[in-house]
């Protein structure tokens, strides 16, 4: 006889009170998880896939949920069942951490700020298993261990907030993991990691859960994640499980047409292959769309020299500048009229700090940055302002840079008003006209940005970026927190309209797919340095510093036929951009391996 299921979701039914009466997160869902399997619940936000995670560990009811029916068989160590969805809440506390264990979303709320790390590791092992401070202190030091943080010893005494974010997760991963749960659930465990740390995290949790039998519910919406992870794959659409099958099938074979769009909206490593420019990506279920490559032009549009910006440390009694942060340190590049100039690179290379270097939203140490015949260092501030219409900004997060207050079409049409471009009902139009160049119905003009989703305020982001016909726009990870069919519709809109009106994209990301559809050119950097650039063909299909390589081979394929396995991930830690203030970095110095192509030559330190 095959063994139990671990866990049994049977007919699960949520309902959200709201004062304009019940709202269903979750209508009708089954689906079995089986010892030592990892199931994959894949949907876009609101579908439902987090919700059945917190029903399980009957969290659900502290978020305001309410389950309405349905039943939640888990098979106990001990060898009873028992249904989670009757169980006391003194009863799930003794479950909690001990037999489910759970990795949340955003490491830093799941962990407390003001106890050491090493009290919340022992804190579970003492409750749940009994243990003396002594042997649990040696546990945590060993689940540190297991999850490869670097000098545990040490990482014991710190708080979380002295732990960057990879490391933050790590730590969650190890409280999870700290009573060798039977079931262990993770949501979205490594949506806002770097390319390279979600690698590790992905092996690291594929290789426990090997070693330990556990078995992982895995909840994300990123496909290459669930090509890499999953035994097997749950779909979920509004509220309901619209598939269900073996990994392999629902990439090879999806049956739903809810699936079949969402895996075509999926960008792939290596679909631009012998392809010289950029193109929209071929969607489902979309009329006429015009698929044409976007060459751009040959004229130069903003030329970068030896762009330096450093951030001071202070410290001592007197708040003295005790070292610097070398956040860009000797970058140079050109960018041309209608083309993208993608920089790529982990958490804290530089190239957030690169991007607003440019506008000057940080004022760099040194450096030239000419716009378009325009030399931006030289401007005073009436100058710099002007110059501003000619370049704009989408920040990473949409709902950060709207005005929560204001109507939409008032923040669209604010940065008209400001320079004085249109009155009265010719900015009527205008704003009206912005709304549908970004696909967004001109009823939406009168909402706030709280009455919509995350893609559609990135799309009003876009639209105020568009509203002052800039030349150049910076694009600063404004993708990165959009469902995979959003996003595919984004990147879409801004080609159109790199097309249509010759914009130049300065686009900022760590998503390699991502970076192969839609830009001209490369850059990646690596401790505020380029230490590689080039045309985008050559540097995916080329590439030759050692760092560009690691981070090509970090990128999950979405095809679970290509898995990658721990050994090919060998990552270095980063080592600290702080430097004493008498630190003299040598000149960032290249080498042009093959035409436009170049490698830098001095030491970048990986």
């Amino acid at each position: 006889m095959l063994d139990q299921p671990i866990a049994q979701i049977k007919g699960l039914r949520v309902e959200f009170q709201t004062k304009d009466g019940p709202v269903v997160g979750v209508e009708d869902v089954s689906f079995d998880i089986n010892p030592g399997e990892t199931v994959c619940v894949v949907g876009e936000s609101g579908s439902g896939k987090s919700v059945s995670s917190l029903s399980l560990m009957r969290l659900v009811e502290f978020g305001g949920g309410d389950i309405a029916g349905g039943v939640l068989l888990f098979d106990r160590r001990d060898g009873g069942e028992i249904d989670l969805s009757k169980a006391s809440q003194d009863k799930m506390r003794d479950i909690r951490g001990n037999e489910i264990g759970m990795i949340f979303q955003e490491p830093m709320t799941a962990l407390n700020p003001v106890f050491t790390v090493g009290r919340q590791l022992t804190e579970g092992l003492r409750i749940h298993k009994g243990m003396s401070q002594s042997q649990a202190e040696a546990r945590a030091l060993e689940l540190l261990r297991q999850v490869r943080i670097p000098e545990p010893e040490r990482r014991l005494k710190q708080y979380p907030h002295e732990l960057s974010g990879g490391m933050r997760q790590r730590v969650v991963i190890a409280m999870a993991l700290a009573c060798e749960p039977r079931l262990l659930i993770a949501d979205e465990p490594t949506t806002a990691l770097d390319v390279t740390i979600q690698a590790e995290i992905l092996a690291l949790m594929d290789r426990l859960k090997r070693e330990t039998g556990t078995a992982v519910m895995f909840i994300t919406h990123d496909m290459a994640v669930v090509a890499q992870m999953a035994d097997r794959v749950v779909v979920m659409y509004r509220g309901n499980k619209v598939e269900e099958g073996p990994v392999e099938d629902i990439f090879e074979n999806p049956q739903h047409d809810y699936t079949k769009a969402l895996l075509a909206a999926v960008p792939k490593l290596g679909e631009m292959k012998g392809k010289q420019y950029p193109e929209p990506m071929k969607l489902l279920g979309v009329e006429n769309q015009k698929i044409a490559p976007i060459p751009g032009t040959n004229e130069t549009l903003l030329t970068v020299k030896n762009l330096t910006t450093r951030f001071p440390v202070k410290g001592g009694f007197f708040r003295r500048t005790v070292a610097n942060v070398h956040a860009v340190e000797d970058v140079s590049f050109t960018l041309n009229k209608g083309q993208t100039l993608s920089l790529v690179g982990e958490s804290g290379c530089g190239k957030s700090s690169a991007g607003r270097s440019i506008l000057r939203l940080v004022e760099p140490l040194s450096g030239q940055i000419d716009l378009d015949g325009t030399d931006v260092m030289k401007l005073g501030r009436e100058g710099l302002r002007r110059a501003r219409q000619d370049m704009q900004m989408i920040f990473q997060d949409p709902f950060a840079s709207l005005n929560p207050q204001m109507q939409l079409m008032d923040q669209v049409s604010e940065p008209m008003r400001n320079y004085g471009i249109a009155s009265g009902s010719e900015l009527q139009d205008r704003v009206a006209s912005l709304f549908d160049r970004v696909q967004l119905p001109r009823s939406f003009m009168r909402r706030y940005p709280h009455e919509m989703s995350g893609g559609q305020r990135q799309r009003i982001a876009i639209a105020r970026a568009l509203a002052l016909n800039p030349k150049l726009i910076i694009a600063d990870e404004a993708v990165s927190a959009l469902d995979v069919s959003v996003q595919a519709q984004v990147l879409n809109l801004m080609m159109d309209l790199q097309a249509e009106l010759g914009l130049s994209y300065l686009f900022i990301s760590h998503d390699m797919a991502v970076v192969e559809r839609v830009s001209h050119n490369v850059g990646v950097m690596y401790l505020g340095r380029i230490v590689e650039l080039g045309p985008r063909a050559r540097v995916f299909e080329n590439p030759q510093h050692p760092y560009t390589q690691a981070l090509m081979k970090a990128v999950p394929i979405a095809d679970p036929r290509k898995r990658k396995s721990e050994k090919e991930l060998n990552f270095k830690p980063i080592p600290s951009p702080i430097h004493p203030v008498d630190y003299d970095p040598a000149p960032s110095e290249y080498n042009e391996v093959e035409p436009g192509h170049f490698v830098l030559t001095t030491d970048s330190g990986y």
